[in-house]
């Protein structure tokens, strides 16, 4: 068994140079907060990256002394943050103990919000997925209907589980639009009328008071999900692409997620790929996500054939009630349609061209394609692929993978699960004057 210790080490020390989140400060305020100290922090990582260690494993992997991890793993038995495995292993001497996290500690739920829909997820301390559940709703609809239809939903299945609303010690968000992670709020964002500096938070929390909730964007979410669960499990430079109704990418960096100094790092789709194209919402002219983004396909699809450059289209369109969708165009090229094909390749050469740009500029070993526009199949990927390996330079893309999601639609579900998680335990750090600080350490 080997576990990455220059990751939890990584990890640990970036995330001590970042500012201290206005939501995590009052985060140690709220009832049932588990705290522990950095070295029973590092110890919590080991564990759940792993899933159970002995003694003997976690001095190996942590680098501190036997006496040390006792002291620790004592706290922590009686913290019940983990619990005691029956003793299995032997090699002749007396039978080893492993520790595990205590999966009946309380649950960590995930809300991925989309366009037109959100995902939702349930899981035990332990990370082990209980329960899912998605259905429609429209965030244009505003915060307090769409808020409250998910939060409703969510306490019927914990109490479909024989659990209380207070059982829940964290929830992760992610949101389609620009997060201030820092404050957890959403700023100006282009798809979700009404929700500028609304208290999600808060709001939140009248239904699940015990919860701390963390806000991100929903591309960083399904990052989070990739190098969790999905095709990017063990890679430390990442790019996830979402390409739906918008465009956007979360940006793994040395293991962590990259926000940027305020939160909107990764924002792609408002890249403009062409100065004389269509007005984005955002209000600037010839955007990616405007273009190459689920509606922009649509749009282009239909003027074309209204331009009589596809009868297979048109009759689509005719067949749909005067609505031509993104799976359309899909199902045309399938056909063979030429119109149809030729818009999937210009879409996926765009994205493409400005994935390139990244590319040379950040240098990462895998690029994850994900989001509803990705169902238009291996035409899109290939042309993204063409593009990519054709404007970078060779050192660049010399490993440089580009693949589809590993687990498609859950990994943004799967990300806010693991969001959630990341902030369940409050971190007491000392200051240069021996004093105890409270802090959270990303796990």
């Amino acid at each position: 068994m080997g576990i990455a210790r220059g990751l939890i080490q990584k990890t640990s020390s970036a995330s001590l140079s970042q500012a201290q989140p206005v939501w995590l400060e009052r985060a140690a305020a709220l009832p049932k907060r588990r705290s522990v100290t950095e070295a029973e922090n590092t110890l919590v990582q080991l564990v759940r990256l792993s899933g159970e260690l002995t003694k003997s494993e976690l001095v190996v992997y942590s680098d501190f002394s036997r006496t040390k991890i006792t002291s620790c793993i004592d706290s922590l038995l009686a913290k019940r943050i983990l619990v005691a495995n029956q003793a299995t292993s032997y090699s002749g001497g007396r039978r080893s103990k492993s520790f595990r996290l205590n999966e009946a500690l309380g649950l960590v739920a995930g809300i991925q919000m989309g366009a037109v829909d959100f995902d939702l997820g349930i899981a035990d301390f332990s990370g082990k997925l209980i329960a899912r559940h998605s259905e429609p709703a429209a965030v244009k609809d505003g915060p307090i209907p769409t808020l409250g239809k998910a939060c409703s939903q969510l306490e019927k299945m914990v109490r479909a589980n024989g659990l209380s609303a207070e059982d829940v010690m964290g929830i992760g968000i992610g949101v389609p639009g620009p997060v201030d992670f820092s404050a957890g709020t959403v700023v100006s964002p282009p798809i979700m009328p009404g929700w500028d500096r609304y208290p999600i938070i808060e709001t939140v929390q009248q239904w699940f008071p015990y919860a701390n909730v963390v806000i991100d964007n929903d591309v960083n979410v399904i990052a989070l999900g990739e190098v969790s669960l999905g095709a990017a499990r063990g890679v430390s430079n990442l790019i996830a692409v979402k390409i739906g109704t918008g465009i956007g990418a979360g940006i793994i960096c040395d293991g962590r997620i990259y926000r940027g100094s305020s939160g909107c790092a990764g924002d792609i789709g408002h890249i403009c790929v062409d100065k004389d194209g269509p007005v984005c919402a955002c209000g600037n002219t010839g955007c990616l996500e405007k273009i190459a983004g689920g509606a922009g396909i649509a749009e282009r699809a239909l003027l074309g054939a209204r331009r009589n450059r596809s009868p297979v289209l048109l009759s689509r369109y005719e067949r749909n009630g005067d609505v031509l969708r993104t799976e359309d165009v899909g199902a045309a090229a399938l056909e063979g349609d030429p119109f149809a094909i030729e818009v999937i390749r210009e879409s996926g050469r765009l994205v493409g061209e400005v994935l390139a740009a990244l590319v040379n500029f950040y240098n990462p070993e895998m690029i994850v394609i994900g989001g509803g526009v990705s169902n238009l199949g291996d035409l899109l990927l290939s042309s993204i692929r063409q593009a990519v390996f054709s404007r970078s330079l060779p050192l660049a893309t010399r490993n440089l993978q580009i693949v589809f999601s590993g687990i498609g639609p859950e990994a943004g579900m799967f990300g806010a699960v693991k969001l959630g998680l990341d902030y369940v335990v409050t971190v007491e750090s000392s200051n240069g004057n021996g004093a105890r600080s409270t802090e959270r350490v990303q796990q």
